[in-house]
């Protein structure tokens, strides 16, 4: 799921707008065995003319544009791709990719890690600031590895899509996503169809190709530019079904790989179920944050126990709901701001804070937290290409129910025990089921001959990615590690501080070595008010 996807804008759900002697001498063919078995091959012949092609090109690499805001050392350049790999000398486009070189000596430097943080619709292109903003967690594997970025295909710089005027997105207020009577209903599928449409008139061209294993295969021509032989890859939560189809589809092009909070590649669960299971697993880790929220009352004064916080919260929900705090923030746009406290700890007390105010009589902070920002046109355009490739991704990547009825009988079910974010998400992802390009059928995502161990990092509680994400794809891997963080629920693993966790993801990266069985670690430290 595309990393705060639906913190971005409240989504749709509440918009409605919410070349033979080049490849045998440059780059081997992906696994055949794997390919033939999906239909592939033409893409998998594609995809090796494409790497042989950019093995010989490699990348020009020169100073980032200054609008991009990635100052040297950081180096930016292209990658050319095909829209259709079973068409590789056919429509070409480039991708935007970015690099920042070791900072060890050159006997230390093992390569280039490539990195991709979610979505679908997540830019790549800030991973080499770890290394110019010194975070500390990654001095030690930026010593041998280059650290690289990259747009993907309709993301950002690499041939962006749209569906909708960016500053009609964003604008607020949305309806309720929560519907109170069928003709709400009517208008959010109204408003649902008319999203599909968009896409399909501002984007249509693209549309069919935009899926994961497309983006798998761009990877591979990356890889290929790069002048890597083998790649070293992590990917957070919609990027670990990236790697998992990678590794699927390029399994002895892997050397080493790291998959944070992942999505479950089972292929009954791409992507309706997964969005289901969302629900579920969102509605615990906000009751998670509840119960931090009453603890921490002294700070916040927003009750001693879950169901004061929670009382609360619907309190304020029902008057944004009458009248909008300040025009522009209703139930959609509080939902918005409020669901990145079950993403990530780092919002627990930002929330918590501005959710204070509101109680006791500030209202203007929860309206600047929360209402759309109109003058950010830059801002607004990102978020709504964002949402354009995660809802193209996901709706081509699979096929979803185009009967109603299959829509409004599990959601209604769902919404009576997890109403947190059931019909937000239900109407995010609806236009799914009128949409107006092909529908593939999803990999199966499996081990082949070569597959290196894969390490596999996963919090117990994450809402965005649940547990069960990370069990199924330590069984589909042979020889996988599985780190799970207890009672724990951040989204996004290696990117906060456990030594127990960030020892073992710079063991494997400089040394390869895993542990000898799974490993559980004590939850990272609690947010304090």
């Amino acid at each position: 799921m595309r990393e705060n996807r639906k913190n971005l804008v409240l989504a749709l759900g509440s918009a409605g707008t919410l070349v033979a002697s080049l490849i045998a001498g440059a780059v081997a063919a992906p696994a055949a065995s794997a390919d033939s078995r999906h239909g592939q091959d033409r893409e998998a012949l594609g995809a090796a003319i494409a790497a042989a092609r950019a093995a010989h090109q490699g990348i020009d690499w020169q100073d980032c544009p200054a609008d991009w805001g990635l100052a040297k050392p950081i180096q930016c350049g292209w990658v050319t791709v095909p829209v259709d790999y079973a068409h590789p000398h056919g429509k070409q486009i480039k991708l935007a990719v970015d690099r920042i070189g070791n900072t060890g000596t050159k006997k230390d430097r093992q390569g280039a890690l490539v990195y991709n943080p979610g979505g679908p619709g997540g830019s790549g292109m800030r991973f080499p600031t770890r290394v110019t903003g010194k975070n500390p967690l990654w001095t030690n594997v930026s010593k041998a590895y280059d650290f690289v970025g990259f747009d993907p295909r309709g993301v950002g710089h690499s041939a962006p899509i749209s569906c909708v005027d960016p500053q009609e997105f964003v604008k607020a207020p949305k309806a309720d996503p929560v519907p109170g009577t069928e003709a709400d209903k009517r208008a959010q599928r109204k408003l649902a169809r008319e999203y599909a449409e968009g896409c399909g008139e501002r984007s249509g061209a693209m549309l069919p190709q935009m899926t994961t294993p497309n983006t798998a295969r761009d990877l591979d021509v990356i890889r290929a530019a790069l002048g890597e032989k083998k790649l070293n890859y992590l990917g957070v939560s919609y990027g670990t079904y990236l790697g998992a189809v990678y590794g699927t589809l390029f399994p002895g092009h892997l050397r080493r790989m790291i998959v944070d909070s992942v999505v479950n590649p089972d292929r009954d669960n791409i992507w309706y179920q997964a969005n289901l299971n969302q629900d579920i697993a969102f509605e615990g880790r906000w009751k998670d944050w509840e119960d931090w929220v009453a603890a921490n009352d002294a700070a916040f004064h927003l009750g001693t126990t879950r169901a004061a916080v929670q009382d609360k919260w619907l309190k304020l929900r029902a008057t944004a709901k009458k009248q909008p705090l300040g025009g522009v923030v209703g139930p959609a746009e509080l939902i918005g701001f409020f669901q990145s406290a079950p993403y990530y700890d780092s919002s627990w007390v930002p929330v918590a804070t501005v959710f204070s105010k509101y109680v006791a009589g500030d209202t203007q902070a929860l309206i600047d937290a929360a209402a759309p920002d109109l003058s950010d046109t830059a801002g607004n355009a990102s978020s709504e290409n964002g949402n354009a490739v995660y809802t193209a991704v996901e709706c081509a990547d699979a096929k979803w129910p185009t009967d109603w009825k299959t829509w409004d009988r599990d959601n209604t079910r769902l919404n009576k025990d997890y109403p947190f974010m059931t019909w937000a998400n239900a109407w995010m992802n609806l236009p799914c089921a009128t949409w107006p390009a092909k529908q593939h059928t999803p990999v199966e995502v499996t081990t082949h001959h070569g597959l290196p161990p894969v390490l596999i990092v996963q919090s117990k509680r994450d809402a965005a990615t649940p547990y069960e994400g990370a069990v199924s794809l330590h069984k589909r891997f042979k020889n996988s590690r599985l780190i799970t963080e207890r009672d724990a629920g951040s989204h996004g693993v290696t990117g906060l501080t456990n030594p127990c966790i960030n020892e073992r993801v710079d063991a494997y990266l400089l040394t390869g070595r895993l542990d000898r069985s799974d490993v559980t670690c004590a939850p990272h430290a609690t947010p304090k008010p």
